[in-house]
């Protein structure tokens, strides 16, 4: 709840229009891996709230990424480009990959752009939301639990 009225609030002071409400029924679900990536607290954020949503969007859409970042990602992670065949033949990126095992450049390059984008923009978001937490202060019985400044920080829920 604290993460989305900070969300409003970011939203509001960058002229953002976040969509309306969602249904409980129609919540946006999250895939596991996007949940280990962002961890907990930002994942439930981002699943119920439209204004953290647009938020990183917002974030996401700022980020620049050059083309020197883009190559280097290709250069340094072959294993993630091997071509089916190559994958089936068991080749190794690393050591034996002929010049035709591995997808070509200009056909990979806007999904990595794009992914190097996405990651970006979660930093982002991480650095906004850490800076909006610094100045909220949680009501006596409120805290998070998982906080080491409030005295029942390891009670489970």
């Amino acid at each position: 709840m604290v993460t989305d009225e900070l969300a409003r609030r970011a939203c509001a002071d960058r002229g953002l229009n976040p969509p309306p409400e969602v249904s409980p029924a129609k919540i946006l679900t999250l895939a596991e891996s996007d949940v280990a990536d962002l961890g907990s607290i930002v994942a439930a954020a981002l699943a119920h709230s439209p204004a953290a949503r647009t938020l990183l969007a917002a974030l996401e859409a700022e980020q620049t990424v050059p083309e020197a970042a883009v190559r280097d990602y290709y250069d340094r992670n072959q294993d993630r480009f091997l071509t089916p065949d190559a994958l089936r033949r068991g080749v190794d990126p690393f050591d034996e990959a002929a010049p035709g095992d591995t997808l070509p450049y200009d056909e990979v390059r806007d999904g990595i752009a794009r992914a190097l984008r996405t990651a970006a923009g979660r930093q982002a978001f991480f650095g906004w939301l850490d800076q909006a937490r610094a100045g909220v202060t949680y009501s006596h019985g409120h805290e998070h639990p998982g906080d080491p400044s409030h005295p029942d920080h390891e009670h489970r829920h």
